[in-house]
């Protein structure tokens, strides 16, 4: 009977600078959520690592989107392309016909109806019969190992793409959250414009990630410290080639702006939750969850803040796509899933 198996279960993590599936308990894609797109015929060229490879190189022919921005679709058509792309680099085996599928997306905590709706219909358009939604924080507590429906506060802090999430949660539900627009994609552009207006040399989003990736810092002393950097690039002067070499403390010095909104955005959930559940955190502590997870030395400037001890997730680039796949397997039990 499995030859007629036609039920196939994915959990996917939609992010705005990265898209993981899980099937069957397995992570089967992980790819930049970029696809490249033939502008004549509008037909999907390439998607994944290698679109993200066309940024900043393709011809006039070609354009490269990246469909998610700040967290929400900004293009429909290329979300679902992408989509529809991924899903069929899951190779299911023993099965005569294609299987219907039954997902479960994570969307960000601040969602509106109208981002949600964007959310269910290109996942249906990719060939989901039955959508299920949870919000992004409620996964990452999942996958931090987070009993999220136990009667006592946890706060989760999940540093994406687009967006960071902050939400303190108690009995299976988000009991306050903040949602800032202030993560990956700006700490990026952070670097790029330090380079340039410091040092006078150009540089693009790849570099600049790599740069942050390698070096990146929330502090400017660090116990075990990075080598620098060495990157190469036109001088905004001359235009010709420059080498410069970056130190993590430069690093910390350009995302300080954007760090200090992060800071901000934790306080403000402390200061809103009930007393009873602040307890909970201080003796719990506080995850961080997330690619931001990994700047060096984040959990110990956060620390230093509030005076509540931080635990980063095993794995945080994966901790979203773990809960949600928690969530597909518990998909009628959990009911803060949105169906």
């Amino acid at each position: 009977m499995g030859l007629f198996s036609l039920t196939q279960e994915l959990a996917i993590d939609l992010g705005t600078a990265n898209t993981l599936i899980v099937y069957n308990d397995e992570v089967v894609v992980d790819e930049p959520s970029v696809v490249a797109v033939n502008v004549q015929t509008g037909q999907l060229e390439a998607l994944g690592s290698k679109a993200q490879a066309y940024i900043g190189r393709v011809n006039p022919n070609l354009r490269t989107i990246r469909p998610l921005k700040d967290g929400v679709i900004a293009d429909f058509n290329a979300t679902e392309l992408m989509l529809r792309g991924m899903i069929r680099k899951i190779k299911t085996k023993g099965t005569l016909f294609s299987p219907s599928l039954k997902m479960v997306i994570c969307i960000p905590s601040g969602s509106t109806n109208v981002a949600i709706r964007a959310v269910r219909d290109s996942a249906e358009h990719a060939g989901g019969r039955e959508v299920a939604m949870i919000f992004e924080p409620m996964a990452a507590a999942l996958g931090a190992g987070i009993d999220v429906e136990a009667p006592e506060g946890n706060i989760i802090i999940d540093i994406g793409g687009g967006t960071s999430e902050i939400a303190c949660i108690s009995l299976g539900g988000i009991v306050c959250s903040e949602s800032i627009d202030v993560a990956g994609d700006t700490y990026t552009n952070d670097i790029m414009e330090y380079v340039r207006n410091t040092h006078n040399v150009r540089i693009g989003e790849r570099t600049a990630e790599e740069i942050k990736c390698k070096i990146g810092a929330a502090v400017p002393e660090l116990d075990e410290a990075p080598e620098d950097f060495e990157v190469t690039g036109p001088s905004v002067v001359t235009g010709l080639p420059q080498t410069i070499a970056l130190s993590y403390h430069e690093i910390a010095y350009a995302l300080e702006e954007s760090l200090a909104k992060l800071d901000a955005a934790l306080m403000k959930v402390l200061q809103e939750m009930p007393a009873e559940l602040y307890t909970d955190v201080v003796r719990n502590g506080i995850y961080l969850a997330g690619g931001g997870a990994l700047i060096k030395g984040l959990d110990r400037r956060l620390e230093k803040k509030t005076g509540i001890p931080f635990h980063i997730a095993e794995d945080p680039l994966r901790a979203v796509v773990r809960g949600t796949n928690i969530a597909l397997k518990n998909i009628n039990h959990f009911s803060f899933l949105m169906r």
